[in-house]
Parts: structure tokens; C-alpha cells; sequence
């Protein structure tokens, strides 16, 4: 990999016999070996063992097999595919919905905050190059929030013929069985039959489901008979599947380049494979996680510096609770944006119980040109900022990471950091990958089958119990 994201745990090693940096390196070597064997384990149709139920590791090749049906088929193949609707349907909306929960948004959100403008949606069309606003809804069962945002579509959105007042949506569910997403569905659905037409050719081409082979959307998407419909995958869970229609279409309709971000993916893969500890960003990973869970520290906070991949962060406490937090075991993950949460949780961070392991993402190159510090008149110094004068905010914030470092460093705190050249498509793709499959390796080494959620099936089944009773 060229210019790709580098993994540095060499603070809180410091913390760590050598001995047991190399002992846990065998362990999390032989928990990759299994973790790939099951992809061979899925694909052989032969009984899989109730231990390894469900089986969805077919996110591990799952890019590089995307990558090379494009290369082959080009617009035939499914990246085509969804690049092409994407596109046609981008031209004609300025608004767009996107409809899921849990790891049916969350990854496609991530993407949007990580990689288009921070306040896209305040743009004009122009300066958003076409590309609609979007917005992210059916992952919560809040009143409030839904009737809001369908008066605002409702009321802006009223010319048909105006493409400023045209808006469409995905609606993004496997099964097509979660409540607050199917809800969701409906209500969004009756709103952009209202300004289309019901049951209209027109509005049937602004809706595009993402879902499973079988279940109930995608037989309700055979009665619509809507134009594009999208797969998710056998072997492929809700909260790796970003790299399946679920995260790829959003992207391609926010016009971010998702062979790109594919190719990033099947790099990080491919880096899994064959990279020896040391230069390998997932075995290193997991070793340093592990080996401190192992001292008590089973509190994961995710530091990013910067605003800009919070919701990756939010992302991940959802994949690795999900994934890992069963049979009581498991790291509780906590995720922080600095420098804003070192006022608020920097002191608990340090002060507190000896039970977090803080992972650093520190992006090194700015997107934007970058801001300095004015100098003003001495009769105006009085926040005293001119011996600061000319430096950039990328050197403040620098300043700030070394600062927090060396503070949790002088009282023994471990540290570890997520290096990213810059925030593009190629690098979104490899940190993606890299946190699902850690999850999984991990996942192996503790003795977790880390596909599956129980504690989500049963609050649903509750849930509906409750409604029918």
C-alpha cells in the first residue's frame, strides 16, 4: 500500500513486557488464520458448526471480488450498477433520504461526515456539484425529528417540475422486518407519492430499496416493481456491509469514488494476509487491544482529532459492541472528538480508573487551505494570541495532541495511534476494513463468534410482543 493508514501503539507498549508483545503476536496470528479459514468454511455449502452460527465473514473478500467483477464486466457488473443509478437519479433530485438503522446507515453516515463538506447541505446545488442534500432518518422511533423533516420536504419540495424541489430516497433493511425503519418507509414513502403521483412511474424511480434476496421489502419491491433494487448478500451482517450496496449507494449518490474506497478495502485485506507483525495495522491492532484488556482496561475511547470522523467513531462503538459485547465479555467503546471532549472528558481520561486504552486518529493533512492565527494591534492583544501569530490551526492542534499524549504518557496511561495521510476515499475505504476485520480477528482470539446479535433479536421480539398484546 502506497501513502495508506499506519497503525503506531509504540506509548503504550512501553507499558508492556516484550514478552508478552510476542506471545499475544502468536495468539492473534492464529486467531487471523481461523478468521480467513471461515471464509472457505462458508463457501464450501458443507454444515457449518452451531459454535460458528451465523457465519457472515463474506465481508472480507467482498471488495476485492466487487473490484474484479467492475474490471470485467464494467457497467454490467454491480459497482456499475449502482454508479449508474446513482448518477440518473442524482440529475434529477435535490434532496435525498436515506432510511436504515444500526449498520444500515451508520457507515454510509460516516462516509458523508468524513468526506463531503462539513456543511453540505447549506450549499447551493452548483457548489455541491449536484449532488443532493441528503439526510438520515428511520434509525429511531422520534416523533419530533420525522414530522420535522417531512413538513420540510413537504413544504419545499411542491414543483414536481423543479428539480430544487425534487427529492428521493433509500430505504435500507436485509430482512425488511426492523420496525422503526419499515415506519419509517411508509411515511416517507406516502409523502413522495404525494408530490409524484401514487403508484406513479415517477415515483417509483425515486425510490431505490437496498435489501435481502428474500424477506418482506423485497417482496413489497416486486408488487412497486421499482426499477433499482439492490442487493445485501447472504453472508454479509448489518454492520459489515458497508461495502455492500448499503454504504456504496449512498456514496455514489453523494459522487464519492467508490472504487476508490473499495480498493482501499481490499488493500487493508490483502495487507491482513500477508504483512508481518509490526507492518501488519490489524494484527498490531488487536494485539495492543487485547493485551491491555487483559490488564483490565476493557474501556476502548476512540480519540479522533477532529470533527470529521465522529460518526466513524459512532460507527464503530456500534460494530464492536454489537460484535463482541456477548456472554459478558467484551470492551465497552467510547468515542471522543478532541480537542472539544478535552473539556469535558479529558480529565476523567486521565484521572480516572485504570481501565481505557485511548486509540488516537490523527488525520495529517487538512483537506482545506489552511487558517493561520491574525496578528492585531497591541491596543487589541489583550487575549494575548499575537506570540501565536502566523501559526496554523493544523500546528495548534498538533501541539495539543503532543501536549495530551505526553500528559496520559507522564501517568502511565496507554496510548496508541490511528495515523491517516489524509481523509479521501482510498483511506476511508482501508480504516473501515481494518476495524471490521480486527473485530473479527479479536473475536476469534476471545472465543466470540463476533457475527450475530442476540441482544438486539430479543429487545425486537419484546418490542413486538408489547405492540400486539
Amino acid at each position: 500500500m502506497t501513502n495508506g493508514i499506519r497503525y503506531n501503539p509504540t506509548a503504550a507498549h512501553k507499558l508492556l513486557d516484550d514478552q508478552l508483545v510476542t506471545a499475544m503476536r502468536d495468539k492473534v496470528l492464529a486467531a487471523r488464520d481461523e478468521a480467513l479459514a471461515d471464509i472457505d468454511l462458508m463457501k464450501s455449502g458443507g454444515s457449518i458448526p452451531n459454535e460458528k452460527q451465523p457465519l457472515d465473514a463474506g465481508f472480507i473478500n467482498l471488495p476485492a471480488e466487487l473490484l474484479a467483477d467492475y474490471e470485467n464486466n464494467g457497467d454490467d457488473s454491480l459497482v456499475g450498477n449502482i454508479t449508474q443509478a446513482a448518477t440518473e437519479l442524482r440529475a434529477r433530485i435535490d434532496r435525498f433520504v436515506v432510511l436504515g438503522i444500526g449498520g444500515s446507515y451508520m457507515g454510509a453516515r460516516a462516509l458523508f461526515e468524513a468526506l463531503c463538506h462539513p456543511f453540505h447541505n447549506e450549499l447551493s446545488r452548483e457548489n455541491r456539484d449536484g449532488v443532493p442534500r441528503i439526510y438520515f432518518e428511520g434509525n429511531n422511533l422520534d416523533n419530533d425529528v420525522q414530522r420535522c423533516l417531512l413538513e420540510l420536504l413537504e413544504s419545499q419540495c411542491t414543483d414536481a417540475n423543479d428539480v430544487a424541489q425534487r427529492w428521493g430516497l433509500t430505504v435500507i433493511s436485509k430482512s425488511g422486518g426492523t420496525l422503526e425503519t419499515a415506519v419509517a418507509f411508509r411515511l416517507f414513502r406516502a409523502a413522495l407519492e404525494r408530490l409524484y403521483g401514487a403508484d406513479s412511474a415517477e415515483a417509483r424511480s425515486c425510490v431505490i430499496p437496498v435489501t435481502g434476496e428474500t424477506g418482506k421489502l423485497r417482496d413489497f419491491s416486486t408488487v412497486k416493481q421499482y426499477p433499482h433494487v439492490f442487493p445485501i448478500p447472504d453472508g454479509v451482517g448489518g454492520r459489515f456491509s458497508v461495502f455492500t450496496a448499503v454504504g456504496l449507494l449512498p456514496a455514489a449518490m453523494l459522487g464519492i469514488d467508490i472504487v476508490a474506497l473499495l480498493q482501499g478495502a481490499a488493500d487493508m485485506t490483502e495487507q491482513l494476509r500477508n504483512a508481518p507483525p509490526g507492518e501488519n495495522t490489524v494484527i498490531d491492532y488487536v494485539v495492543t487491544a487485547a493485551l491491555f484488556e487483559e490488564q483490565g482496561m476493557d474501556v476502548r475511547v476512540l480519540s479522533t482529532w477532529g470533527k470529521r470522523l465522529e460518526a466513524l467513531g459512532l460507527w464503530y462503538d456500534q460494530l464492536l459492541s454489537e460484535s463482541l459485547g456477548k456472554h459478558e465479555r467484551g470492551a465497552t467503546p467510547i468515542t471522543g472528538v478532541n480537542t472539544r471532549d478535552l473539556h469535558s472528558r479529558g480529565q476523567q481520561h486521565q484521572e480516572e480508573r485504570r481501565d481505557k486504552l485511548i486509540t488516537n486518529v490523527i488525520v495529517e493533512q487538512p483537506s482545506a487551505a489552511l487558517l493561520d492565527v491574525p496578528t492585531v494591534p497591541d491596543g487589541e492583544n489583550q487575549d494575548q494570541l499575537n506570540v501565536h501569530a502566523d501559526k496554523t490551526l493544523p500546528e495548534l492542534l498538533s501541539a495539543a495532541i503532543n501536549g495530551t499524549n505526553k500528559a496520559y504518557a507522564d501517568d502511565k496511561r496507554p496510548t496508541a495511534d490511528i495515523l491517516l495521510p489524509r481523509v479521501d476515499a482510498y483511506c476511508m475505504g482501508q480504516l473501515l476494513q481494518m476495524l471490521m476485520l480486527a473485530t473479527v480477528v479479536e473475536g476469534q482470539l476471545i472465543g466470540i463468534n463476533p457475527y450475530g446479535q442476540p441482544g438486539v433479536e430479543a429487545y425486537k421480539q419484546n418490542m413486538n410482543q408489547i405492540l400486539n398484546s
